[in-house]
């Protein structure tokens, strides 16, 4: 088999065209900008949509609940079916979603329709879309790259979007549907490519059976059954993934959300008029941090001797939630700033990281399905600003987030323990 070429049981796929990475990279960019376009404009919706905090942070919470089963069930699914199909779908539900979100902004209920489509889009770009980069870059020398190209794709999207978004609902006309319309524009023309990017993996014999007339009933329930067992970590990379991807995973989404849901509102009494602007520009810093790092999780995940990239992961990430504790007695809009680049360094080793542990742990059958794992438990983080809002009736944020401080210091010591184990590291 030829470097640019993916067998299949069934159909031998050529991958050498230089393009076709990229417009599958695309997808995962728009995906990407549909589901962090939101979060710069919580403080535009609780003070002029006049939605509570808690409210603001269900939001958040309905991406989570729409993210974490389109993460789990459409990478096994694209490994029946095609990681063209699934990728596909994922993208027009993101515009779709986003059509709900510029028009039905006078209610709740659109809001968490839109906010749940979006989850189910960004699950299917980040599972899906994670493999089909890789498998369509084989014909590169360099094994790193597929992950590496998939993660810089989908954060710069994170962050462009996010960008975009805040700066539109600040300056520019219709604030609460401007920013959703330029992401279905910019969205709808590489939805237009997918069907000319090759397919890497071919349908499973029997996938469309079910589909047959007396057929739904009988194979459903194995149906269920293999999308299950593609859920399910291999025996011989049970222990890594228990020692160094479990602990860390929740802290890659868990910091955005100190980072630009809870910080913004514990300083938000400070910034008067530029709050949006503000919120805007964390989540940049973040996720610029991000990308800017991730060269780092390569060089010492390649290098004989250097610190492992999780405990560096981790080891960032107490130092990020240290400050955010912090500033959670001092209120100051500048220590935030420091707070989210710091966070967004542990970001971006962290979400590197986590990928390239999986495809060390994963096999070709289980590869869509192991980083759906992946990206659902990092995505389980996400939750942790309702969490605190919840918590925060009865206990004051400065406790609650020394107490996530601390957390975060027991996870590095499981990572740092898990490194001193036979087979781990």
């Amino acid at each position: 088999m030829s470097a640019t070429q993916l067998s299949t049981p069934e159909r031998t796929f050529s991958t050498a065209g230089p393009a076709w990475p990229r417009i599958a990279a695309s997808a995962m960019f728009a995906c990407g900008w549909g589901g962090n376009q939101f979060t710069p404009l919580l403080i535009m919706y609780r003070r002029v949509g006049g939605y509570s905090v808690l409210s603001v942070d269900m939001f958040l919470g309905a991406y989570v609940v729409g993210l974490i089963p389109g993460l789990l069930f459409a990478g096994p699914l694209s490994d029946r079916h095609g990681r063209r199909r699934v990728m596909i779908a994922g993208t027009a539900l993101s515009v779709l979603a986003s059509g709900i979100l510029a028009f039905g902004s006078e209610g709740p209920w659109p809001i968490y329709a839109g906010r749940l489509l979006t989850g189910i889009a960004v699950g299917v770009a980040m599972s899906v879309g994670s493999s089909w980069v890789k498998e369509l870059s084989t014909a590169s020398a360099d094994p790193t790259v597929g992950a590496r190209r998939a993660s810089l794709w989908l954060t710069s999207g994170f962050g462009l979007g996010a960008g975009l978004a805040g700066l539109l609902a600040q300056w520019g006309p219709w604030p609460m549907a401007l920013p959703y319309v330029v992401h279905i524009v910019l969205t709808l023309p590489v939805l237009a490519l997918l069907p000319r990017v090759p397919e890497t993996r071919a349908a499973s014999p029997g996938a469309g059976r079910a589909a047959s007339p007396g057929a739904g009933r009988a194979a459903s329930p194995g149906a269920v059954r293999g999308l299950l067992r593609d859920l399910r970590v291999p025996a011989d990379g049970r222990r890594r993934f228990r020692l160094l991807v479990l602990p860390m995973a929740p802290w890659v989404f868990g910091a955005a959300g100190l980072a630009y849901a809870v910080m913004p509102q514990l300083v938000d009494d400070r910034l008067g008029e530029w709050g949006l602007v503000y919120a805007t520009a964390l989540t940049v810093l973040y996720l610029g941090a991000g990308v800017a790092v991730q060269p780092l999780a390569k060089r010492l995940d390649r290098a004989p001797g250097a610190v492992n990239p999780a405990v560096m992961a981790m080891t960032v990430m107490v130092a990020g939630t240290a400050l955010c504790a912090v500033d959670a007695v001092l209120r100051s809009p500048w220590l935030a700033l420091a707070a989210a680049v710091v966070l967004g360094a542990g970001y971006g080793i962290a979400v590197v990281t986590g990928l390239l542990e999986i495809q060390r742990i994963a096999g070709p059958d289980d590869l869509a399905g192991l980083t759906g794992v992946y990206y659902a438990l990092a995505y389980a983080g996400f939750l942790l600003p309702t969490l605190l809002a919840l918590l925060s009736a009865r206990v004051p944020y400065p406790a609650l987030l020394t107490g996530v401080a601390t957390l975060a210091v027991g996870c590095l010591s499981v990572v740092v323990h898990g490194m001193r184990r036979p087979g781990v590291r």
